[in-house]
C-alpha cells in the first residue's frame, strides 16, 4: 500500500464497503511508533489485562504480519510495553493494534513499527498466560478474523477479507 491512503482505498472500492469485505475501524486509536503507515496479514489474539501471550507472539518472526489484540478495551493497565515492541520491530512485524493500553511510550515511539492503542497507562499487566489465539475479534465496531488484511495510516484503520491490489 505504498503511497495509497486508506481514504483513497475507500473511495476506489465502494463495492467492497457495501459487501463488508472492506471495513473501517471506529476512530478510537492513538498512533504510536515511527511507522504511521503499515499493512499486512492479521494474526488475532484475545486477552484481558495479561500480556504473556502477546510477548510469545512477538518473539516469533513477524514476516510483515500485524498482531491485532483484543484487550477488552481495558484502561486499567498496559498490556503492551517497550520491550515487546522492540522485539516485534526486530522480528519483522509490520504493526500491532491493541484494544487496550500501552506503556513506555517514548521507547515505543522510537521503534520503526506501527502501533495503535487506546491510550497509555503506567501500570503493567498480569502474567498468567490466559487468552485465545487465532480467534475472531470484534474491536472498534468491526469484526476482525485471523488471516484478513489490515491497512493503517493517519486517517484510520481498514480491514479487508483479502489483500488489496491498489
Amino acid at each position: 500500500m505504498a503511497l495509497v491512503t486508506t481514504a483513497e482505498v475507500c473511495d476506489a472500492n465502494p463495492q467492497l464497503i457495501v459487501s463488508s469485505e472492506l471495513r473501517a475501524l471506529q476512530p478510537i486509536f492513538q498512533i504510536y511508533g515511527r511507522r504511521p503507515v503499515f499493512s499486512g496479514p492479521i494474526v488475532t489474539l484475545k486477552v484481558f489485562e495479561d500480556n504473556v501471550l502477546i510477548r510469545e507472539f512477538l518473539e516469533e518472526k513477524g514476516n510483515g504480519r500485524v498482531l491485532v489484540v483484543d484487550g477488552g478495551g481495558s484502561l486499567r493497565c498496559a498490556i503492551l510495553g517497550g520491550n515487546p515492541v522492540v522485539q516485534a520491530q526486530n522480528n519483522g512485524w509490520a504493526g500491532i493494534v491493541v484494544n487496550g493500553c500501552v506503556r513506555d511510550v517514548d521507547e515505543i515511539n522510537g521503534c520503526d513499527i506501527g502501533v495503535r492503542a487506546l491510550h497509555s497507562h503506567p501500570m503493567k499487566a498480569n502474567k498468567k498466560g490466559i487468552g485465545e489465539k487465532h480467534v475472531p475479534l470484534t474491536i472498534a465496531g468491526t469484526r476482525i478474523c485471523d488471516g484478513e488484511w489490515l491497512y493503517a495510516d493517519t486517517d484510520g484503520i481498514l480491514v479487508s477479507k483479502t489483500e488489496l491490489s491498489v
